[in-house]
């Protein structure tokens, strides 16, 4: 088993496991497929535990010699002709999100254990489809096979709003999309044209892989456009203000485990994709100071305007819908500040988003199921008829505000420090977030748990039971691991951090060429 947990198979596992037990959740017929379900995400999340301490730091795979460092790697032919290979790979920035996929897919199984009544093979498979996309974007090191990984991810998304929604359930699908869909289109396009850019200086050679495009020298003008693209793909996905109207929708009309995959790990994939892509490919239009600024900006409005948004809600669903936003304008700050506290920050808030806010969904998952409702003034009081459920929730919200001891609190604290270092007055006015989170948060938790117990139909309503104390508690132990030592996730990251970080500093821009037109220069490709 230690070959397996350092070579390319454990990753490729990973990818195409899940797609596999959707086949036979589908053939599974009506009644097990929830059981077959359940089983695959117990193995894929036992399978990718040992990644954990299996993981070197620093460590580089005899494949990819130089550019960074990368571990499990594979590098095989699968469309020759137009240099397109499976080409994946771990570094301590994947790890992580990886780990938290698998982690939630089982959990996502047994929150929607009595959720989902109608149709669940086809449920349980697109829960399993949806998983191989969001592993294999993850891990791609060939952008094209990044592009397919990232597609494959919005149809099983789509269907399960559409679905398995709530009454506005086929605008929410066809919204989020439509949105994802342009931004993916306009990322394509890119790709396809660092392709022949690389195919033109290299004849012979094509290739999509991510080392050789780390090698394009291009001009300004190029990077910029090359660059929006990119980001406006990313932007979406994330989503950044002012892309970010999809989300609430999606959001309110999603099932519990919809709304946690999207929380959880689909955002994380715009954030991701910002560092591992639009920051290393073009640097020079990355840390430009306008770009960092306008970055900067959109991250620090998304924090404290949808606080604001989110303050007014009647809807407790939506309400944490346009808290991630807020989450992860911290993000993009701690990615823009252009240094290792900053965006060891960033990628701990996507850590610990990805658990405080699934938590959060689970909860208001479960009271729907007991009460059929989201809004905030149908519920009150809930603290003594539901004990469990209002220790528990009051938790969750404390983690969302970044109490300390949380994850919330060591992972913006970080980000506010490394954008303190860069850019003072972002992270200042980014501070007021974190009151902004409670001024939103708190007063839901008052409403729904501590209020008079006023409607009867609240009396009687069973408290959490083992099957949601399993979802529920692994979140909790984890918050709290994160935010009481985040040592081990900080060492694991931290060299990829600094090659990120080191990626955005060179410069890769070259003069434009002449109006005669000139030849690139030639690179041996990376293979």
């Amino acid at each position: 088993m230690h070959g397996f947990y350092h070579s390319h198979w454990v990753l490729t596992f990973l990818i195409f496991f899940p797609l596999v037990a959707a086949l036979a959740a589908w053939l599974a017929g009506e009644e097990r497929a929830r059981a077959v379900a359940l089983g695959a995400g117990i193995v894929e999340f036992l399978v990718s535990l040992p990644l954990f301490w299996e993981y070197m730091p620093g460590e580089r795979c005899a494949l990819f010699p130089g550019g960074p460092a990368f571990q499990n790697c594979a590098s095989i032919a699968w469309i020759p002709q137009w240099g397109i290979r499976y080409q994946v790979g771990l570094d301590g920035i994947s790890l992580f999100m990886v780990l938290l996929t698998t982690l939630l897919l089982p959990l996502m199984v047994l929150g929607s254990w009595s959720y989902i009544k109608v149709g669940r093979r086809g449920f349980y498979a697109s829960l399993l489809a949806l998983t191989t996309g969001v592993v294999g974007v993850f891990v791609a090191l060939d952008m094209f096979l990044f592009y397919v990984f990232w597609e494959v991810m919005l149809i099983p998304m789509y269907f399960m709003i559409g679905i398995w929604g709530g009454r506005e359930r086929i605008y929410a699908a066809v919204k989020f999309f439509l949105f994802t869909t342009v931004g993916s289109l306009l990322m394509l396009v890119a790709i396809l044209w660092l392709f022949w850019h690389w195919s033109g200086a290299n004849p012979g050679a094509a290739s999509f892989s991510y080392f050789d495009f780390l090698q394009l020298q291009l001009t300004g003008t190029q990077q910029r456009y090359l660059f929006l693209a990119f980001a406006l793909a990313f932007a979406i996905k994330v989503p950044i203000f002012p892309f970010h109207t999809w989300l609430p929708h999606a959001h309110v009309q999603a099932p519990t485990a919809g709304s946690v995959v999207l929380a959880g790990v689909l955002l994380k994939m715009g954030t991701y994709g910002f560092i591992r892509f639009a920051v290393p490919l073009f640097p020079d239009v990355a840390r430009d100071p306008a770009t960092v600024k306008w970055a900067m900006a959109l991250g620090l409005v998304g924090i404290v305007y949808t606080a604001m948004v989110a303050a007014v809600q009647p809807n407790a669903k939506k309400l944490v819908a346009y808290t991630s936003v807020a989450h992860l304008g911290f993000v993009i700050l701690g990615v823009f500040a252009y240094n290792l506290r900053g965006l060891q920050g960033a990628l701990l808030v996507m850590i610990g988003h990805g658990l405080s806010t699934p938590m959060l969904f689970f909860m208001l998952g479960m009271l729907y199921e007991r009460r059929h409702s989201y809004e905030i003034d149908d519920f009150g009081g809930l603290a003594a008829s539901l004990p469990l459920f209002a220790t528990l929730l009051v938790f969750a919200a404390m983690a969302s505000i970044g109490l300390p001891t949380t994850a919330g609190f060591v992972s913006e604290f970080l980000v506010l420090l490394g954008t303190y270092e860069s850019h003072p007055w972002f992270a200042l006015a980014a501070t007021t977030g974190v009151i902004f989170a409670a001024y939103y948060m708190l007063p839901m938790v008052q409403k729904v748990a501590f209020n008079a117990l006023s409607k009867p139909a609240n009396r009687s309503i069973p408290d959490l039971n083992g099957r949601e104390l399993a979802v529920l508690l692994p979140l909790v132990a984890l918050i709290l691991w994160l935010g009481f030592y985040p040592k081990p996730f900080l060492t694991r990251m931290e060299p990829a951090a600094r090659g990120v970080i080191d990626a955005s500093m060179q410069v890769r821009q070259i003069a434009p060429p002449p109006l005669t037109g000139g030849a690139g220069v030639t690179m041996a490709p990376a293979r």
